[in-house]
């Protein structure tokens, strides 16, 4: 069944415009029809279709469940914006589909991109969610200077990926408890500057490598969110 978003439905009963529209024009859905309904917190409700109105679709709830995240600890997964603006929604949309609680665009010395659209990355979360049917929606931070993250980073595990050989690494594979939260760093296409590599390890980060290939900034943020999920599987 299609999966529709509607943070404040408790409030309202009400789908918001744009996927009312979907609803009753696109789908054709009539009065008395089901649907589910996620609110982005965790929550999906079977409802019933009561005004096809294509701005402002009403809604009856028949019931509620709790969908559990399928991670047992929180994800933070902290990147810095690819030149390609496609690459990282790309990217964003993947991170949803897998499941991530949180995703911080860096600003770093060698960003190539100073500036983001969040709005437009919030919409593509929202389809994502919506599409691999999950109930919660990741925040999307606005760009964040790297050195004001990594001081407010709470996560009881800290990962810092990179390219320069000359600074050990681990992998993340080894080191990575499911049990508790995580925050992993990605730096941009030029890589993390020397100094944000040991300020990031100095604040507790520990370096890590994603395996031998060097990967894409937007493809290493995929492989280390699978390698916490295929751990979180293997472990369950």
């Amino acid at each position: 069944m299609i999966q529709f978003y509607a943070p404040d439905i408790l409030l309202t009963l009400t789908l918001p415009e744009s996927d009312s529209a979907h609803c009753v024009r696109v789908l054709r859905m009539k009065e008395g029809d089901p649907l589910q309904v996620v609110d982005g917190k965790g929550k999906r409700y079977d409802c019933r279709l009561t005004v096809a109105h294509q701005r402002h679709a009403q809604l009856e709830i028949i019931s509620e469940e709790v969908i559990e995240p399928y991670w047992r600890a929180p994800v933070t997964v902290a990147v810095a914006p690819t030149k390609n603006m496609d690459r990282m929604e790309w990217m964003v949309e993947k991170l949803v589909e897998m499941g991530v609680d949180r995703i911080v665009p860096l600003s770093c010395r060698y960003s190539e991109r100073k500036e983001i659209k969040t709005e437009r990355l919030i919409k593509i979360a929202v389809s994502a969610m919506k599409q691999s049917l999950k109930a919660t929606l990741p925040e999307i931070s606005e760009m964040t200077p790297i050195a004001e993250f990594i001081a407010t980073d709470s996560s009881q595990q800290k990962f810092v990926a990179y390219c320069a050989p000359e600074i050990p690494r681990r992998p993340l594979v080894s080191l990575y408890n499911p049990e508790r939260s995580a925050t992993i760093l990605i730096g941009p296409e030029g890589d993390f500057s020397t100094k944000e590599i040991t300020d990031t390890i100095a604040a507790g980060y520990q370096p890590v490598s994603l395996g031998d290939a060097r990967l894409r900034t937007e493809t290493a943020a995929v492989v280390a969110c699978s390698m916490f999920h295929t751990i979180n599987q293997l472990q369950q």
